[in-house]
Formats: C-alpha cells, structure tokens, sequence
C-alpha cells in the first residue's frame, strides 16, 4: 500500500517540491512555514468528506451532453461565451457582448461536466495520498480511463469549439481557459502514474492524450490566439501548458514556458506596484485580478520545480515588475477587501475572496508566513459555480509534497 508518506520519497514528488532542488535554499521546505504533519492534519477532514462523497458517483464525460447548437460530434468538448447574450435590437441575429453579465441561458453542459471532473480526480488522489487505501486510486483512474482512454465516451483532444457565440464565432482561442480545470488532474494523474497505479497502457494512453492536447494548444490557430492574450488569458495558457508539458515531460515546451514567463507575462501583465492594469479594467477587477494571481502563481510553482530554473520566483524587469510585487500589492486585499480602492465587481463581489492558491505558493516560495497563515483563514471549499469555474487549484496535498519524508 502507497502511503503519502512512501510516495514522497519519490523521484515525482522531490521534483514537484518549489525549488527543491536547491538543497541550501530553506525556503520552500522550511517546515517553520506548513509542516507536513500540519498541512495533512489540515486538509484530511475535509479531503476525505469529499472523496467518500465522490467514491458512490460514477464518471460523467462530454458524451453524456450535448448541445443543438454544436458544430462538432459526440466527442467535441463545446461551449459558449458567458458574456455573450441576444441583441434586442435584432432578435435572431448575432450575439453582442455585456462584460462580466454571464448568460445563464448558454450551453454549459461539457463545462460542468470537466469541472466535475476537477473537483472529484483530485479530491481522490489527495484522499489516496493521505490514507494510502486504493480505493480512491482506483476511483480516480476510473475517471481518467473515461475522460481520455474509452473509446465511447472520451474527448476528442482539442477544443476546436470552446465558448462559440451564437452568429458570430463556432469557437474561439478564448475557450482554451475552459481547461484551466485540467491542470489539477494533469497533476493528480502523474502522481498516480508515479506510484503505479495506472496499468503501464493507461499510463501510455494518458500521456498520449495530454501529448496530443499539447499539440493542439501550441501549434493551432485557436491555441496560438491565446497564447498571445496579453490579459488572464495569456496566463492561463502558460499555466495549462506548463502542467500538460511537466505530466508528458516535455522539457522543450517547459523551457520555452519560462522564457514567456519572464519576458511576457511579466513585463506585459504588471504594473511596477504590482497590480494587473488589464483585470482592473475590467468589470470585475477584484475576481479578475485574484485570479490572474492564482494563476501566474501556479504557473511558477509548476515551471520553478526545474533543475533547469530555480529561480523563476525572482524573476524581475528593469522597471521592477515582478510577481513578488503583485503578491505584495494583492494580499492586503485579500486580507481586508473592504479597503478595495478599486470598484466593485458587478456580480459576486460579496463571495470572494476564497483559499487563494497564491498565497501558500508564494509564502512558501518567499517565506513570507503571514501569507499562509492568512491562506489558512479562507475558505476552501466555495459552493457558488461561478467561484468554483474560476478557482481550479484546490488540493496543496498535490502541490506540496512531505518535506523530508
């Protein structure tokens, strides 16, 4: 039986530990900062209250659901633009855009279905790496054999038409943040295939399909467009791109997502106080702006586990933008969101902020312990849909290995 514990001492989880590698740096495995002992005692209820929920509830893929109104087949993930709604002025005719205002009227079915799935993958595999017991192994495999390996009930590895608009596009670039809630199972996945849990043919057909997606999303059209959003979206590629490339050991691809890192995340999304000038523009600047943080976070704590580059957290322009400013000019926030200097958001202002991922990745990574003990505070569990689509990093049990195990 694979304890958390045993499974730590591997090779995986040396090198998913934030700047592990560099032995003389106490930061990141400073168990000062999150213990093992404390994270675990932490996050077991509530992992396991989950998990135990998700072992009754089988795995429900794309195929179950499908829209009218989709240009693709039974396996072609589809969606449609949240803030994309019929024009009054021309009944019938194509959508216009009402920012931050998500119409509750378009398809959701294949998102729901693929946040389902990243909510019970890594609830399982976390409840399996603090108990050691199979049966979460097990159940959490079940869902990747139906999500990437059945031939019936698969999905096709692209998003060809992912949030379309009714008149206007049958997919764009922008739905590639629909997979942002991949990267979680991305993880979850290669600790499984790590500890042997998967058959050396599940193994293979996983990586295949995450290989084949990375191709997708870094060579197509509708890839290519959003690796180039110069706001969230820009991040959210680089952070996807980077977890899919480090499950499928792609080292070219991991290499070039830290260069983007540096030289355009960084210089093109931050302010040199460290705030996000696009997100705050936009109609709900508070969400917008804590989840670029979770993201660009999450990014670095998946590139910085490197040999190749450990110091990615210090990255910094000329001009002083850097991801350490950002958390610096953010975290007050999250502390205190009534000193919000800026708007308010239009819609779920009052539901933030939640367990914000950024501040454990980068109190550990800057050794900042206000940070995680304010991350402890937060609620980890949000039940809004809205808070949970835009909230895909939710188990650190993957994240953040046993120190010393």
């Amino acid at each position: 039986m694979v304890t958390r514990r045993t499974f730590c001492a591997s090779a995986l989880c040396a090198a998913a530990a934030p700047l592990a590698s560099l032995a003389s740096d106490a930061r990141a495995g400073d168990a000062s900062l999150l213990s093992p002992r404390e994270l675990d005692a932490l996050e077991r209820r509530r992992v396991l209250a989950a998990a135990n929920r998700y072992l009754s509830e089988p795995p429900i893929t794309i195929t179950s659901t499908s829209s009218p109104r989709s240009p693709g087949g039974a396996h072609d993930y589809f969606s449609e633009g949240d803030y994309w709604w019929p024009d009054p002025q021309h009944p019938g005719g194509p959508y216009i855009r009402r920012d931050g205002l998500s119409n509750p009227a378009n398809f959701n079915g294949h998102r729901d279905a693929l946040i389902r799935l990243s909510l019970q993958v890594p609830s399982l595999t976390a409840a399996w790496m603090l108990t050691g017991d199979t049966k979460y192994s097990a159940h959490a495999i079940a869902h990747l054999d139906a999500w990437f390996l059945a031939a019936a009930t698969r999905m096709n590895p692209n998003l060809k038409h992912a949030q379309a608009i009714s008149g206007v596009s049958q997919g764009r670039g922008t739905g590639i943040i629909d997979t942002i809630h991949l990267a979680e199972v991305a993880q979850s996945a290669a600790l499984l295939v790590s500890a042997s849990q998967l058959s050396a043919a599940q193994a293979a057909g996983v990586d295949a399909w995450f290989a084949d997606y990375l191709h997708w999303l870094t060579t197509s059209a509708n890839g290519i467009d959003e690796r180039n959003a110069t706001n969230n979206h820009g991040s959210c590629w680089v952070m996807q791109v980077a977890a899919f490339a480090r499950l499928t050991q792609d080292e070219a691809i991991l290499a070039m997502c830290r260069d983007r890192f540096r030289t355009v995340l960084i210089p093109k999304q931050i302010a040199a106080n460290g705030s996000f000038p696009l997100e705050l523009a936009r109609t709900k600047p508070y969400s917008y702006s804590m989840f670029n943080l979770d993201i660009l976070a999450t990014a670095c704590h998946i590139l910085a586990t490197s040999p190749a580059d450990c110091n990615l957290w210090e990255a910094k322009t000329p001009a002083g933008q850097s991801l350490k400013n950002s958390l610096a000019f953010y975290a007050p926030f999250i502390a205190n969101k009534a000193a919000w200097p800026y708007a308010h958001d239009v819609e779920y202002f009052d539901d933030l902020p939640v367990r914000q991922p950024s501040l454990l990745f980068a109190g550990l990574a800057y050794a900042q312990p206000p940070w995680i003990a304010l991350w402890k505070t937060l609620n980890p569990d949000p039940t809004v849909p809205e808070i949970i689509r835009n909230f895909p990093i939710r188990q650190p049990v993957l994240w953040i290995p046993a120190q010393g195990a």
